[in-house]
């Protein structure tokens, strides 16, 4: 799953909480061909920079209301219309995020002095490993 948003704050705030973001490690679960078994696989976090000052991080799915949670999904900014909104949406491919997830659980990135306007998130597919020894097994396509 990716979660758009933009940062702003002083430089070094903004710069501190995208490390924070960065360094976030995740469990990615795999499922064996057969679909008895599931294990999970340590990965990082990606932080991407989109065009307009658009960060973009992917994760998996299962930690999405952490992370939404944490970048502030759950609250409305007032200061983008909800018309330039849509268009920055439609530019990078992405959907409104859901408007009701848990928000009892977040992460512990630094947020000092910076805020956070949250655009709008998109969805991985599933894929099923080619080839090695993961052959067969599926999990979401980060």
């Amino acid at each position: 799953m990716h979660a758009a948003f933009i940062p702003y704050g002083h430089k070094r705030f903004v710069e501190a909480f995208l490390r924070d973001i960065e360094a976030q490690k995740y469990n990615l679960p795999v499922t064996s061909p057969d679909g008895k078994k599931t294990k999970s696989i340590a990965i990082e976090g990606q932080l991407r920079v989109l065009p307009f000052g658009v960060y973009e991080h992917v994760f998996p799915k299962e930690y999405a209301d952490q992370v939404l949670t944490t970048l502030h999904f759950h609250i409305t900014s007032k200061k983008i219309s909800k018309t330039k909104l849509n268009i920055i949406r439609r530019m990078l491919n992405l959907k409104k995020a859901p408007k009701k997830f848990d928000t009892s659980k977040g992460f512990f990135w630094v947020r000092e002095n910076v805020s956070v306007y949250s655009l709008g998130i998109r969805k991985d597919k599933t894929i099923t490993e080619p080839a090695g020894e993961m052959k067969g097994w599926t999990h979401e396509a980060i």
